[in-house]
């Protein structure tokens, strides 16, 4: 029997569930964007994608930070002000977070190969890359994250209700 009480509303996602998308949201970043750098650099057709489990936490962290940011400063700034605060703080936690691992020796980058490099932990070189990211991230990660929304209840907002003849809207009913 179907209740005719109202479903409660829809809630927003959790912290923590915020957290766990922007994780894998960067691990996936990471992979993807090792594997291009492969290729670019040393062509390599096999893509091989690389990150370490560390990685989770690190992106998970910042991004929620970064949503942080975005929900303070959304009505008080201009996007490219935005990103380049991002970007700044990027910087900061990469080599924080670097700096951090480096005492344990399980820091999973290096960059002293590269010109503009501070400790082998942060370069210049990555600034661009940083800053197309972060925008990114604002308009596409964080602005879509932060409208999911848990539902409980009869509909469940992917069920489409049957019509009066006999099909639910995409799939003829047997």
């Amino acid at each position: 029997m179907v209740s005719l009480d109202a479903a409660p509303p829809p809630v927003p996602l959790t912290v923590l569930s915020r957290w766990y998308l922007y994780a894998i949201h960067g691990y996936f970043c990471e992979v993807m964007f090792t594997a291009a750098w492969e290729f670019v650099v040393h062509r390599n057709w096999k893509f091989p994608g690389v990150t370490s489990v560390w990685a989770l936490f690190i992106y998970g962290t910042c991004i929620l930070i970064v949503e942080r940011m975005y929900l303070t400063m959304r009505g008080q700034c201009p996007v490219l002000l935005r990103c380049i605060i991002y970007t700044l703080w990027t910087y900061l936690w990469e080599f924080g977070t670097g700096f951090l691992l480096l005492q344990f020796d399980a820091c999973p980058w290096d960059y002293s190969e590269f010109r503009y490099n501070f400790k082998g932990l942060i370069t210049l070189e990555y600034a661009v890359p940083w800053f197309c990211a972060s925008f990114l991230v604002e308009r596409l990660v964080i602005r879509r994250t932060l409208r999911l929304r848990f539902h409980n209840g009869v509909e469940d907002g992917w069920t489409a209700r049957r019509r009066e003849d006999g099909t639910n809207g995409y799939l003829k009913a047997d």
